[in-house]
This record gives structure tokens, C-alpha cells and sequence, in this order.
């Protein structure tokens, strides 16, 4: 292995291959090392192309920022043609054809890609532990959720296998388990990156695509290769003029930030969460920034059903294309979860989800006026520490009731009995801060920014405005120099 590989940033790594001084393929046998060593325990990578990945690297590879970097793709979305994709599920395999776009633009910018990480079944829930491959651990302690649904992904960098991954995000998938894993997790602008040529605007522009990572100028470099319109897509979206790595080498000017203990969804915040976001605001306020409570107007008692029920429409899409396009054998292998979702779906009326989608707009606008008395708004990205494994998903006997409920067309009566809110809420209040950056599209991201006494990590999440990833990455890159995170690793290992 290389020495010290763990301890390098893939900005780093990469400079190291400008410089002549690692072949590309000495760095992937450090990575492949390195999984080899940790990931039995992890169970963080789900499929390998070890010999694929040794072939690209002894080639040329195209002349990126990250030429010649180890990295992993998620099992979800992001299709490498040739390579199997499950999306978390026991009963999908796809061999795709093509790439994915954001797969081909990750690839132009030289990285060498070896393996697919796990992550929940069709990424519907915020921990990493599906019925196809078994849970992922968290790095920094065995039994204890990675977050989802870039649970793989980010357990892969948390615990230095590669130093960045792909991840992608439609209530909190990028953001939540870098929290949970002490990472770096920037989720982007609504179209800045694409999400094609299989989506147009995944969950109704929900979910985008991005990376998790060590450092800050990683993620965003690495926006700097991949953000721009596609053909075919539903926005135009330009990035922004100049490099975001240049911002995030820069420090802003003075910002007005709002911070806030309130949640968009009924949740509790546990005081880990409270004292780490109040540690946060002096931070802030001690490099310069104008920092005051302000809880932006959006009414927690219908943006959860308006975020689910958009959610539910579109599991049960999927659920359909299953069943259509690998038979009732594929449909009946989904998870109870899942099927109860697809179900709820189904039963709703298109006027129902017209409604929802207004609730949507009514938040992106409550939250775009807020956004212009304020440059970024300050929250916690989890409500407490990570969970156990366990906690997140059903036990047996909740997976036989979501499984028999899913055979009724019952979904609007539970709706109106509460009985969805029940069995979907632990999830829902966990996703409490993080959904509202997918409902409305803004760029949001995570830092590792407090530990609990108990020595897990728990993430601080900064939104912003539309499409200024270029504050978000200015600030990030302050704090980052100011309250360095990377030395905290030596913990892995």
C-alpha cells in the first residue's frame, strides 16, 4: 500500500500522479488493499471489478482533476455500462448498456473506478441496511448505522478506502450519512449536475446527484467537472462563473446567517444535536459572521405528507416498472417497506398529488423570500446521534403487516388515520432538516462539525440560495481551515 494513502485527499492523490510520483495503478492497488482489509467488517462495497478497474488505470486516462484517484460508484443511478446495478434490492439486476451521464462525466475527470457501494433498497430510507446485502457498519463503530442512502459510499471514505464516492440525495441521501459517517456532503443545486439519460427530474427534481468526501475542495473540484445542462433534461441549469474550488479557497465576506432549532418535520432534537449546532454558531461568529435564530415559515404539519406522498407516487412507478419489466417473481422479492410505499401510491388521486406539488412550490417560495434577509441557514443535519441497526427498519412482525397491508388499496383511509405516519415517521422525523433542500431544490450540505461525547460523529448543515453553491463552498473551505477535520481519521484506524 502507499504509504500513508488513508491520510491523502484525492486532490492530493492526484497531484501526486501529475507529479509522477504513484502510477494510477499503484494507488488502486492501495485502495483495493485497503478494502480487502476493512470492508469485511464494513460491508461498505457490494460488487467488485477489480481486473476492469487495473485495465483503465494501466491505459490513458483522460486528463482531469482527479486522474488516476480510486473511486467507487453507488449501486443506485449511477450506471457504469457492462457492470451489474441493483439498487439495494433482491430482485433487480440490470446489466446497463451505457453510462449514466454523471458516470461518464466522473470518468472524464480521471478517476478509476473498481466497485459499487451498498445502499438501501430503491434508496428509500436513511439507513444503509437492505434485506439484498446486509447492513453497512459505520467506521466509527460496529453495529451502528452509515446513514442512507449513500450509507456504502460514505462508510468506504470514512474509512479511507478511497477519499471520495459516488452519492446521490432525495430527502437527505448525500447529507445524512455524511453525517452519520464524519464526512464531507455537499448536495447540489436542483439540475446542476443530471441525473439522465434513465431520469428527467428524479422524484419531481427531489433527487440529485453529487459526491461525498474527506475534504471540501474535493467535492467541490469535483463539481467543476460534472456540473452543467444535459440534452434532454428538464432545467438549463449553468454552474456558476469561476470555479467552485477557487471559492472554496477563498473566504467569504462577512454573511448574515440564520440558524434554527426547528424542525420541518415533528422530531425531537436530542442535546447532542442542540449543543453541537450552538457550538457551531460561535464558530461561525468567531470568523466574522453576523449569526440570530430565525425559523424560516414553513409548516412542519403538511410538509412531511406533502414530501411523502410525492415520494409514494413515484415508488409506486418503480414498483410498476418492476413488475412490468422483470415480472411478478422481481416485484414479490421487494421489501415489505417498499411494497407499502408502492401501495400508498397507488392510491392516491392525481388531484392529491397536484396538491402536494403546491405545498412543495408554497415551501420553495417561503424558503426563497427567507433566503433574501439571509445568505445561508444553519441547522443541525441529524436530530441526534447516529442509530443502532434495528431502530430504522422494521422487525419481522412490522415486515408482515407492510407486506399484508400492501395487498389493500388502503392507503388514503391510513393516511387519514395516521397509520402512515406511524410507520413511516421514525424515518420522516429523522429526515427532519435535510428533506427541505430537496423539496425546494436548494444546495445543502453537511460537515462534520461536532462529535458526541460518546465519540460518534454528528454533521452541521448549512442551505443556501438557489443555485450560489459559490457561498456555500466559500464558508465550508473557511471553516474547514479554521477547524481542520481530517487529523480526527487517525480514529479508523
Amino acid at each position: 500500500m502507499l504509504q500513508e494513502y488513508t491520510r491523502y485527499d484525492a486532490t492530493s492523490l492526484a497531484e501526486l500522479v501529475r507529479k509522477g510520483e504513484v502510477h494510477p495503478g499503484e494507488l488502486l492497488d492501495s485502495a483495493i488493499e485497503r478494502a480487502e482489509s476493512v470492508n469485511p467488517t464494513l460491508n461498505a462495497i457490494i460488487h467488485t471489478f477489480y481486473e476492469r478497474a487495473r485495465t483503465l488505470a494501466s491505459g490513458e486516462l483522460p486528463d482531469g482533476p482527479f486522474k488516476g484517484v480510486p473511486f467507487l460508484f453507488k449501486d443506485l443511478m449511477d450506471n457504469y455500462a457492462g457492470e451489474p446495478i441493483c439498487m439495494g434490492s433482491r430482485g433487480i439486476q440490470l446489466v446497463p448498456g451505457e453510462h449514466s451521464e454523471l458516470v461518464r462525466r466522473f470518468l472524464s475527470a480521471g478517476v478509476v473506478p473498481f466497485g459499487k457501494t451498498n445502499t438501501p433498497e430503491f434508496g428509500l430510507t436513511i439507513t444503509t441496511e437492505p434485506k439484498s446485502s446486509g447492513p453497512a457498519h459505520n467506521p466509527w463503530r460496529q453495529g451502528i448505522s452509515t446513514g442512507g442512502s449513500s450509507g456504502g459510499s460514505s462508510a468506504a471514505v470514512a474509512a479511507g478506502i478511497v477519499p471520495m464516492a459516488s452519492a446521490n440525495d432525495g430527502g437527505g441521501s448525500i447529507r445524512f450519512p455524511a453525517a452519520c459517517c464524519g464526512i464531507f456532503g455537499l448536495k447540489p443545486s436542483r439540475g446542476l449536475n443530471p441525473v439522465g439519460p434513465d431520469f428527467g427530474e428524479a422524484w419531481d427534481g427531489a433527487v440529485a446527484g453529487h459526491i461525498v468526501s474527506r475534504s471540501v475542495r474535493d467535492s467541490a473540484a469535483m463539481l467543476d467537472a460534472t456540473a452543467g445542462p444535459e440534452v434532454g433534461a428538464s432545467y438549463c441549469v449553468s454552474k456558476a462563473h469561476g470555479s467552485y474550488l477557487e471559492a472554496s479557497r477563498t473566504d467569504p465576506s462577512p454573511l448574515r446567517i440564520a440558524f434554527s432549532k426547528r424542525p420541518f418535520m415533528e422530531a425531537t432534537l436530542h442535546p447532542e444535536a442542540i449543543r453541537g449546532l450552538e457550538e457551531t454558531v460561535k464558530k461561525l461568529e468567531n470568523l466574522g459572521h453576523h449569526v440570530e435564530e430565525a425559523d424560516p415559515p414553513v409548516p412542519t404539519e403538511t410538509f412531511w405528507r406533502d414530501y411523502f406522498v410525492v415520494v409514494c407516487a413515484h415508488v409506486a412507478g418503480e414498483a410498476s416498472l418492476v413488475k412490468t419489466m422483470l415480472g411478478k417473481e422481481a416485484f414479490a422479492k421487494l421489501e415489505p417497506t417498499t411494497l407499502n410505499m408502492a401501495m400508498v401510491g397507488r392510491s392516491l388521486t392525481a388531484c392529491e398529488m397536484v396538491l402536494a406539488k403546491k405545498g412543495w412550490h408554497q415551501a420553495q417560495l417561503a424558503m426563497g423570500r427567507f433566503l433574501t434577509r439571509y445568505d445561508l441557514l444553519l441547522t443541525p443535519t441529524l436530530i441526534g446521534p447516529p442509530d443502532p441497526h434495528g431502530v430504522l427498519t422494521p422487525s419481522p412482525l412490522e415486515d408482515f403487516f407492510l407486506k399484508m397491508g400492501s395487498f389493500i388499496p388502503s392507503g388514503r383511509l391510513l393516511m387519514k388515520l395516521g397509520a402512515v405516519n406511524l410507520f413511516a415517521g421514525p424515518t420522516l422525523s429523522r429526515m427532519a432538516f435535510t428533506a427541505i433542500g430537496n423539496v425546494t431544490g436548494l444546495p445543502s450540505a453537511s460537515m462534520p462539525l461536532h462529535w458526541t461525547d460518546d465519540g460518534l460523529p454528528l454533521g452541521m448543515l448549512l442551505t443556501g440560495r438557489m443555485c450560489d453553491e459559490t457561498t456555500l463552498f466559500q464558508l465550508a473551505g473557511q471553516i474547514e481551515r479554521a477547524y481542520p477535520w481530517m487529523d480526527r481519521y487517525k480514529a479508523l484506524d
